[in-house]
C-alpha cells in the first residue's frame, strides 16, 4: 500500500502543479508578461521586491527593469517555493527576409581533389605523394603566406625549372603540417605541375536573418557553409554580401530537395562583411541598411523556453526581391540552455507557399521564423524525405555568434 501511494503522488493534481513551478524565469524587459501556476486562494506569490517585476493578479507580473529577483509561494507566511528571475534588457532586432548572394574567400587555399600528371615515365600526383589530402588547406610555400590560387603558380614553375622541392606548409583540422611537394613536367601540356585542384573561394545564395541597426551586426543562413567538394566547412579569410534576386524556383518533392534560383554579380557592390562562418550561419557587418518594405521596424526576440508549438510566420522571397510573410507551424520546440543547431521542427502549411516551393528549398536557409510579434529563430534544414517540413535555430544562438550579447545584464549583476 506505502508502495501504491509513493507512485500515485506525482499523479494528485496539487503535486502535479507544484511540480510545474519552474526554478528559474528569464525573459525580456519588454511588457511581456510573466505566468506562473497558481496553486489555490490560500497560496501566495509575491516578489521579494517590486524594482525589477510587479504583481497584476495573483499569479501574473509584469517587468518593471532589468536585474534579478524572487518569487515566494507562501501559506500563511510560510515559505514552500522559491522562484528566480532574472529580467534582462529589451533586445530588440530587424528581421531580416531578404535573398543575399554569398562571396567566401578561404584561409590559403583549399585543395578539393587530386588529379594524374603525365610524367615522363608515369602518371602520378606530386600533391598525393607528398601525403597532402582533399580538404587540406594549404597556408604557405617556401615559408610565405599562400592566400589565392594564382599564388602558387609562380613558386611552382621556380621550383621545377630549378628541379626543387617546394616547402609546403599544410592545416588539416587544428594541426599544422610540413610537407615537400616536388612539381613535375606534365609532357602533354609542358608545364610543371602538382596534381592537385584547388581553390580559394566559393559563392553561393541564402536568406538574411536579423540585422542589429545599433551595432549593424547581422545574421544570416542559419547554418554553416561548406565546400562542395570536400563537404568540410570553410575557414573563411574575408568574405562579402551583395544582393540578389530570385529568378525562378525549382519544386522540392520526397527525396530531391527544391532550389531557388537567384542571380547577383560578383563585382556588385557589396552590402556586408562575412566575419564568421559558423555552425549557426555567417556573421558580419552590414555596410548599408537593407530594405524590408514593412517589416523595417526592430522586433524583439524570444528564447528558447518562450517558444511555443503551434503557428508561426516566415520571411523569405519566392520571386524578384519581394518579402514575402507565410504561415508554419512549429511542431516541436526543445528549450536549450546551450547552443544547438537543431532547437526546433517546423511545418510549412501555406498554401501559396507550398505551391510555389513545395515546402522549404535550398536558399530558403536564414529566412526568420516570428511568432506572437517576437522572432523566434531561422530556417536551417529541409527534410529530405518530407519537403514540407525542416529544422529551425533558436535565435539567441544566432545573436550570441554575432557577437550581440544578450546576457551582458546578467552577467553584470552576478
Amino acid at each position: 500500500m506505502l508502495l501504491a501511494v509513493l507512485v500515485a503522488i506525482p499523479f494528485y493534481s496539487p503535486v502535479q502543479k507544484y511540480l510545474s513551478i519552474p526554478n528559474n524565469i528569464v525573459t525580456f524587459n519588454n511588457d511581456s508578461t510573466i505566468a506562473v501556476p497558481a496553486l489555490g486562494d490560500k497560496v501566495e506569490v509575491e516578489p521579494t521586491k517590486e524594482e525589477t517585476i510587479k504583481a497584476i493578479s495573483s499569479n501574473d507580473f509584469e517587468t518593471v527593469s532589468a536585474g534579478e529577483d524572487q518569487l515566494f509561494y507562501s501559506v500563511a507566511g510560510l515559505p514552500i517555493k522559491k522562484v528566480d528571475v532574472n529580467i534582462l534588457e529589451d533586445l530588440k532586432v530587424i528581421p531580416g527576409g531578404q535573398s543575399i548572394g554569398v562571396q567566401l574567400h578561404t584561409v590559403g587555399v583549399l585543395v578539393v581533389g587530386h588529379h594524374q600528371v603525365n610524367g615522363t615515365n608515369k602518371e602520378l600526383s606530386p600533391g598525393e605523394e607528398a601525403n597532402i589530402k582533399v580538404g587540406d588547406i594549404i597556408l604557405k610555400i617556401n615559408g610565405e603566406p599562400i592566400k589565392e590560387m594564382q599564388e602558387v603558380k609562380p613558386f611552382v614553375e621556380k621550383a621545377g625549372k630549378a628541379d626543387k622541392s617546394l616547402d609546403v606548409t599544410i592545416k588539416r583540422g587544428d594541426e599544422k603540417i610540413q610537407t615537400k611537394l616536388t612539381p613535375v613536367m606534365d609532357a602533354k601540356e609542358n608545364e610543371y605541375r602538382i596534381g592537385l585542384y584547388i581553390r580559394d573561394s566559393a559563392a553561393g545564395i541564402g536568406t538574411m536573418t536579423f540585422y542589429d541597426p545599433k551595432s549593424k551586426k547581422y545574421g544570416a543562413l542559419g547554418h554553416v557553409i561548406s565546400d562542395m567538394d570536400t563537404q568540410k566547412p570553410i575557414e573563411i579569410f574575408n568574405g562579402a554580401i551583395v544582393n540578389s534576386t530570385v529568378t525562378s524556383i525549382e519544386k522540392g518533392t520526397n527525396g530531391t530537395p527544391g532550389e531557388k534560383q537567384a542571380k547577383f554579380s560578383v563585382d556588385a557592390d557589396k552590402i556586408g562583411t562575412i566575419t564568421k562562418n559558423s555552425p549557426f550561419g555567417i556573421f558580419g557587418k552590414l555596410d548599408e541598411k537593407m530594405n524590408n518594405g514593412k517589416f523595417n521596424k526592430p522586433m524583439p526576440v524570444a528564447l528558447s523556453h518562450e517558444v511555443e508549438e503551434g503557428p508561426a510566420k516566415i520571411l523569405t522571397v519566392v520571386e524578384g526581391e519581394k518579402i514575402e510573410e507565410f504561415d508554419v507551424e512549429v511542431v516541436s520546440s526543445v528549450p536549450q540552455k546551450f547552443p544547438a543547431t537543431k532547437g526546433m521542427i517546423i511545418q510549412i502549411t501555406d498554401p501559396e507557399l507550398l505551391k510555389k516551393t513545395g515546402g522549404i528549398v535550398q536558399g530558403m536557409s536564414g529566412s526568420p521564423i516570428i511568432q506572437n510579434g517576437k522572432i523566434i529563430g531561422a530556417v536551417t534544414h529541409v527534410f529530405v524525405n518530407d519537403p514540407t517540413s525542416g529544422y529551425g535555430v533558436h535565435i539567441e544562438w544566432m545573436l550570441q555568434e554575432a557577437g550581440i550579447q544578450i546576457y551582458e545584464k546578467e552577467k553584470q549583476v552576478s
